[in-house]
């Protein structure tokens, strides 16, 4: 098996809802994405997928965030922007984006810190 790791980041604003603490008042992060794939094939030049398709999918989806407001953002549906429910929703949207591709998605991680990251693998 072949795994395969891109990242990319992205600077937004959020709080969060339902939580007593400093977080639930208005911040920002510049998040960090890694994405992981998996794939036990390679090409005829010997590649698992061109890490250029791979940086443009994950570019794609984290334009929606970008210097947004997460609690608006329309695409989470007024869902609560942990660095959870982040994860889980690129790793959803990443796979949608794979369907036709080599490669599958494997995990997400996210780091809002230096410090601090959460990582989602689908069951």
């Amino acid at each position: 098996m072949y795994y395969l790791s891109v990242s990319d980041t992205f600077s937004a604003a959020h709080r969060l809802c339902g939580y007593e603490g400093a977080c639930s008042n208005l911040h920002g992060h510049n998040w960090k994405v890694r994405v992981g794939l998996k794939t036990d094939t390679l090409d005829g030049i010997g590649m698992a997928m061109d890490f250029g398709i791979i940086k443009t999918i994950l570019k794609g989806i984290l334009d929606k965030f970008d210097h947004a407001y997460l609690n608006e953002v329309a695409c989470l549906n007024g869902m609560n922007p942990t660095s959870e429910n982040l994860a889980k929703f690129i790793y959803e949207l990443m796979d949608k984006e794979l369907v036709n591709q080599p490669a599958q998605i494997f995990e997400v991680e996210i780091c809002e810190s230096d410090r601090s990251s959460v990582v989602y693998r689908h069951a």
